[in-house]
């Protein structure tokens, strides 16, 4: 019978602990590439009646942003299943927040604006359904890396279907006899210079110079920078851009993503001065095609309910 001496009774333990260790982190790594982003979607609702929201007026919105289309992640399929579930909701009223195109090149292969543009085609609400474009559809193609044609394969695309593309533009709504404004801005990062400096296309005073009468705004932004400029004539912002983080520490949130960005506010509902901005986790993946403890997601907004966050 051998002995076991404390040396290697150490050198067990720590060979054990370190078998723990990748073991766990071969887990993680795992479910972060290939179930989160991959098997996941969340619906996440929030309830708020902003100040300037009319009284007995109740509207829905499913939005849904940064598809990022792409093999395996988005493809044809899992983007025709969000749309289903979208409609599902039976929402007043649908926004799309830009970045359609994919974010990475980790793929399998593109899919390309004639396809994807296939199940949003069946995307429908009684308002309509709205959309703007996000930074990665104007800087390449439908992969990083393909030539960009400054998103009009993009717009070609939407104008097959029934969603209308909003560039730096309005339109009005009527809701049980309430006119409602969509407003949907320009991409602030329209033209990539260096990962530092970006310049937009959007206008914001331009914007709202359309916008007459004092019936309720909804603005539609994919990048979350504007907030600080937004009049509190505005009732709601809705971005995207974010990822919430795409990858979530517990105890620590997305402190990465904070110094990428440059701002505070990754994700959820921002108050600020009355200013209400909700920022979406989004759906797709960019940079890495991974998710940690930010599952793509589905928004449910519903203006005129009581002020709470059911995630």
């Amino acid at each position: 019978m051998s002995l076991i001496t404390r040396r290697g009774l150490l050198r067990a333990s720590g060979a054990a602990a370190s078998y723990g260790v990748g073991a766990g982190l071969f887990g993680v790594g795992a479910y972060a590439a290939g179930v989160e982003p991959n098997l996941s979607l969340n619906l996440t609702r929030y309830a708020l009646t902003p100040p300037n929201w009319p009284r007995g007026v109740s509207l829905k919105i499913a939005v849904i942003a940064d598809i990022h289309a792409c093999e395996p992640q988005m493809s044809q399929a899992r983007i025709a299943q969000i749309c289903e579930a979208t409609n599902a909701l039976q929402a007043d009223l649908i926004v799309i927040l830009g970045d359609f195109n994919g974010g990475h090149n980790f793929v399998t292969r593109a899919v390309l604006p004639a396809e994807w543009i296939e199940p949003i085609s069946t995307l429908q609400a009684p308002l309509g359904v709205f959309a703007i474009l996000g930074n990665h559809d104007f800087w390449h193609g439908a992969l990083p890396g393909m030539p960009s044609d400054f998103g009009e394969s993009i717009r070609k695309a939407l104008r097959r279907s029934r969603v209308e593309l909003l560039e730096n533009d309005v339109a009005k709504v009527l809701h049980g006899g309430q006119p409602l404004w969509i407003a949907g801005l320009g991409d602030q990062m329209a033209h990539w210079h260096s990962r530092r400096f970006n310049r937009g296309i959007d206008d914001l005073d331009g914007t709202m110079d359309k916008i007459s009468g004092d019936a309720p705004v909804i603005l539609l932004a994919h990048e979350p920078f504007i907030f600080d400029k937004v009049p509190r004539r505005v009732a709601l912002t809705l971005c995207g851009h974010t990822h919430g983080g795409q990858v979530n520490i517990p105890y620590l949130g997305s402190p990465l993503a904070s110094r990428r960005f440059g701002i505070n506010h990754i994700y959820g509902h921002v108050e600020e001065g009355g200013r209400h901005m909700i920022i979406s986790a989004g759906l797709g993946t960019s940079i890495l095609p991974v998710r940690f403890l930010r599952p793509p997601e589905i928004v449910e907004v519903t203006l005129g309910g009581p002020p709470v966050v059911v995630g």
